[in-house]
């Protein structure tokens, strides 16, 4: 191929590339990758860097061994890092007195570098080398003068040019110019020795190459060319290098055809280069061909990078091919084989692939970097294989590489960093990495630590996450406000007031100030909890701390002070929320809406809603909407879920109904809460046509119905002891893949006991055991309930037991019921066993407890043992109905000693109540007929001194008492009394009326 053939068509190729350029941007130069100077260097690199596949700054070819002298390399010292100094680039006042003699006699000369310098420079003759050429090249500034020193020197002998003179005299001869350099200095170059500017022009071919300049190199060649010189073998595998990096495989195709025409073969390392340029565009046939072209046999490095091209190019199946080609070549993968497999194969996510090569590489020795191992860790937490992330932990050990500080981080927050809860055996994974962690005396980061806290508490493990928090802390780890207060809202949502409390306690001990966030999950958990007074102080403790309550705040509170119907005190909190300038939003109105209806207040919710809506004609309501910002008060769905809800609960369900068709004429799509709502409401009232229409309208709207929804309407039949409907219902669940919760079968398991079929109700829930629902302790106290009424007291007995045994704990109500039940038919020392069972595990401390216990009890089977009425009565312990069950039957046993302890327990410990009264009235009768006058009399008294006015039949019976022991004068007396009494009552009748 001749050379302007040769030429033309490699500027054909480029001449459409936007790279083309004299000069091009440094942008684009500082982008490229760099190479290493030799082959061993490259070596070295490729076992210490395995992902590299860029070849490095200064490439073996890029010096031509024939003609320039090679570097020697040196062992490192600290003057090697020198370059971090903050020092310019070229430092005069370090160079040597000769070079400093020498360009400043050339620089004022006056004769142009005529025979007076050569003169002055001859007495450098012998200290002529190639450190003292550099520097006065470096000093001598003019590219003229530069080019005449240069010559000079090139004269002298004993001395020759080398590769840092010759990038020397090109760093001059480019300075302060961005065009190639001057042809006029290398033809004056040229005039002198022909030799010399032919390897001038080969150094800076290769400089451009290092450079990435392949369209500058390009020129540079034709000018080689031009001046009648040919490229060395260096010069051709520079060319080649750059134009593979430039990802120009048919120009270095080009370049690769005239070596062979000129006898020049491809070093070992452009050969690697070119090889993994072929294999990354998918060619790897072509590579292997051109191998054995070159005559070259193949080593480990040169399939390594084969390899790696392969893998770049997504080609897996075809590495694995080259892989076993290999071994058939007898030439073994090392370390940086198959780490470089592995990544490739890690980053394109070909995680099963990475499992086979990853234990092929163990198998034969070579194991993978601790970086390695944390990309597998974290690949595979991403994918959600958490079982082989773990695994790959032990592995590490096994490899020698022990798990660290950011292995460990990535497993646990990758189980735990979800929105959602990891399973029970993922957190159990979690929990055995953080105790290998401990041991290996890492920590978590702050986000772990939340994350791994909240999954644990969501999990019921409040003492172990506690015990994390605690932990963490003695290695060094301080929480902050944040990470407290997501604790303290973990055990809030979980129901764990009390040890949120404690852990607000430590915070402010440990000297973090607690922020709007942290009180105000506080005073919301505490006021759902029932527990107001302690939200209140909590409001006012953070008022004085000058932490301002926002809106939220504010909603909570006054929400909770409307449902324990204080409304007064909601009131006021509004009123300072105004004054303190917190505007209420959508979801505080929604929340007045809500908290009215819950304290029996429909008619002023609904006012509310009306003025939201732009009513003005609602002066009740008037202090809610002083602030006159309409955008601020327009109903949203949970408006109208919080008003739904309230009407159906206050059984206006047919006033719901048109708020729904208000809410579809408005544009506010009903969401599933508030269909729910209005299906429970109308089944509720028994209007189960109505609740079927709103159920059609709801899949209409697209909804499904879930298990809420279900609930509603087999509840509504079985009260209607509509069987054969339920089991269509429950049909209709099972096809839209709805499957019944516990709620359900709990409802089932009731209505079946209410129509007397216990047996088929106990083989319910015995079948909802083995569907994997567990049932809680209503659905037992349904079975226990309904076993009773058949009086199956045996069975009741039981399951009573076996409910305890499977981890199912009683509470007060299934306490309570099994003691009626076996007071109905004269087991009453059992009766009283459960009764002193009871006292000691699980008695109500307080009211709101009392209230959380009945949660998830049908309300008409609340009523049925009294409750309703008990709570509306009683602000204390409301216990009394089973002692007055127990008092009631032990009398009628004759067991009057047993009553009287009974009674004489609950006295001490209740104030009086009507039931109170009762018991009284009932002992005090009992003990007149069994002859006991004086303990009756006793009684008497002690029930006026607590407030109880006694019943007429209560005179008589201790006046039969007296009477019937002969005691005449105190039933005298008492008889007298009653005359008085009566008297009294008449005048005060008397007194009213007029």
């Amino acid at each position: 191929m001749s050379r302007r053939h040769f030429n033309s068509l490699l500027f054909n190729s480029i001449s459409s590339s936007p790279l083309f350029s004299r000069n091009p941007s440094q942008s684009f130069v500082s982008s490229l990758k760099s190479y290493p100077q030799n082959l061993n260097l490259c070596r070295q690199c490729l076992l210490s860097r395995f992902l590299c596949t860029s070849p490095p700054d200064n490439l073996d070819g890029l010096l031509d061994p024939q003609d320039l002298s090679t570097p020697e390399t040196h062992s490192l010292s600290a003057q090697d890092f020198a370059f971090l100094r903050d020092s310019p680039k070229f430092d005069p006042d370090k160079c040597s007195n000769d070079a400093v003699l020498i360009s400043n006699a050339i620089r004022n000369s006056s004769d142009s570098f005529g025979d007076e310098t050569h003169k002055f420079l001859r007495r450098f003759r012998d200290n002529l080398n190639e450190t003292l050429v550099v520097q006065v090249l470096s000093l001598v500034k003019s590219p003229e003068l530069g080019v005449k020193f240069f010559i000079w020197a090139g004269r002298q002998i004993g001395y020759s040019h080398t590769a840092s003179v010759y990038n020397a005299l090109l760093e001059l001869l480019e300075c302060g110019s961005s065009d190639r350099v001057p042809e006029h200095f290398l033809r004056e170059i040229k005039g002198d020795d022909r030799e010399v500017l032919g390897k001038l022009l080969n150094v800076l071919i290769r400089k451009c190459c290092r450079n990435g300049l392949w369209n500058v190199a390009l020129e540079e060649l034709g000018r080689l060319k031009d001046f009648g010189y040919r490229p060395t073998q260096a010069t051709y595998n520079a060319l080649v290098q750059v134009f593979l990096r430039a990802d120009r495989l048919d120009t270095a195709h080009l370049v690769h055809g005239e070596m062979l025409e000129l006898g020049f073969k491809m070093d070992e390392y452009t050969l690697g280069c070119f090889g993994h340029a072929l294999c990354k565009a998918g060619r790897w046939k072509e590579g292997l061909a051109l191998i054995e072209k070159e005559e070259f046999v193949p080593n480990t490095v040169l399939y390594t990078k084969m390899i790696s091209g392969l893998c770049e190019a997504s080609l897996f199946e075809e590495a694995m091919e080259l892989l076993n080609r290999m071994r058939c070549n007898s030439c073994i993968p090392n370390v940086v084989t198959y780490r470089i497999l592995l990544c490739g194969c890690l980053k394109k996510k070909q995680l099963g692939r990475c499992k086979r090569i990853l234990s092929m590489m163990i198998t034969e020795g070579c194991y993978p970097s601790p970086g390695i191992f944390n990309s597998l860790v974290h690949a595979y937490c991403r994918s959600g294989d958490y079982s082989y992330a773990y695994k790959l932990l032990k592995i590490m050990v096994r490899c020698g590489c022990r798990p660290g500080y950011v292995v460990y981080n990535i497993l646990i927050g990758g189980i735990c960093g979800h929105e959602e809860l990891p399973t029970v055996d993922m957190l159990d994974m979690a929990e055995k990495a953080y105790g290998e962690m401990l041991n290996a005396g890492v920590v978590l980061n702050k986000v772990n630590v939340s994350n791994f806290v909240r999954c644990l508490c969501g999990h019921g493990k409040f003492d172990k996450a506690y015990k994390v928090i605690n932990e963490m802390m003695s290695k060094g780890f301080v929480p902050d406000t944040s990470t407290y207060s997501k604790v303290i809202g973990f055990l809030c949502n979980a129901s764990k007031v009390e040890q949120a409390l404690l852990l607000f306690e430590e915070m402010k001990q440990n000297g973090v100030v607690p922020d709007v966030y942290t009180y105000t999950i506080l005073i919301d958990s505490f006021s759902k909890a029932g527990l107001i007074e302690q939200a209140r102080n909590w409001f006012n403790e953070m008022v004085g701390n000058g932490c301002a309550p926002n809106v939220v705040t504010y909603t909570a509170l006054i929400h909770a002070y409307l449902k324990a119907r204080k409304v007064t005190d909601a009131n006021q909190l509004f009123e300072m929320m105004l004054t303190q300038g917190c505007i209420p939003n959508a979801i505080t109105y929604s929340a007045l809406i809500d908290g009215h209806c819950k304290a029996g207040e429909t008619e002023k919710a609904c006012l509310i809603y009306a003025r939201m809506r732009g009513n003005l004609e609602a002066p009740d309501v008037d202090m809610y909407f002083k602030i006159d910002d309409q955008s601020l008060k327009e109903p949203n769905v949970h408006t109208y879920g919080a008003l739904v809800d309230g009407l159906c609960k206050a059984n206006k369900v047919r006033e719901a109904g048109d708020l729904l068709d208000a809410m579809l004429v408005e544009g506010c799509e009903p969401n599933h809460i508030v269909y729910d709502a209005l299906i429970d409401g109308f089944c509720k009232s028994g209007k189960l046509d109505e609740a079927q229409k709103v159920f059609a309208k709801m899949s209409e709207h697209g909804y499904s119905p879930n298990v809420y929804t279900y609930s509603s309407l087999i509840d509504r039949l079985f009260k209607d002891k509509r069987l054969d409907l339920v089991l269509k219902v429950l049909s209709k669940m099972l096809e839209n893949s709805c499957s019944p919760n516990v709620v359900i079968y709990t409802e089932m398991v009731d209505g079946l006991c209410k129509v007397g079929k216990t047996d088929e109700a106990y083989k319910l829930m015995l079948m909802m055991e083995e569907k994997g629902c567990n049932p809680n302790v209503v659905t037992y106290t349904a079975m226990i309930d309904g076993l009773g009424k058949a009086g199956k007291i045996d069975k009741c007995l039981d399951l009573f037991k076996a409910m305890s045994s499977k981890g199912c704990a009683p509470n007060f109500i299934t306490y309570k019921v099994l003691i009626n039940h076996c007071c109905a038919i004269g087991l009453l020392d059992e009766a009283h066993k459960l009764l002193d069972e009871m006292k000691q595990t699980y008695w109500p401390k307080h009211l709101a407890g009392y209230r959380k216990v009945i949660e998830g009890y049908n309300r008409e089977f609340i009523a049925s043992l009294g409750l309703l009425n008990e709570i509306s009565e009683c602000d204390s312990l409301p216990i009394v109905h089973i002692y007055r069950v127990l008092v009631d039957n032990f009398v009628k046993a004759g067991r009057l000693e047993v009553a009287l302890e009974l009674h004489e327990e609950i006295s001490s410990s209740t104030p009086f109540t009507s039931v109170n009264k009762d018991m009284y009235t009932l002992l005090i009768e009992n003990l007149s007929h069994a002859n006991k006058a004086d303990k009756a009399l006793q009684m008497f008294a002690e029930m006026i001194r607590l407030g109880g006015y006694p019943e007429l039949s209560t005179f008589f019976h201790l006046i039969k008492g007296l009477i019937k022991i002969n005691r005449w004068d105190e039933a005298l007396q008492l008889s007298d009394s009653i005359c008085q009494m009566s008297q009294s009552i008449e005048q005060d009748i008397q007194w009213a009326s007029a």
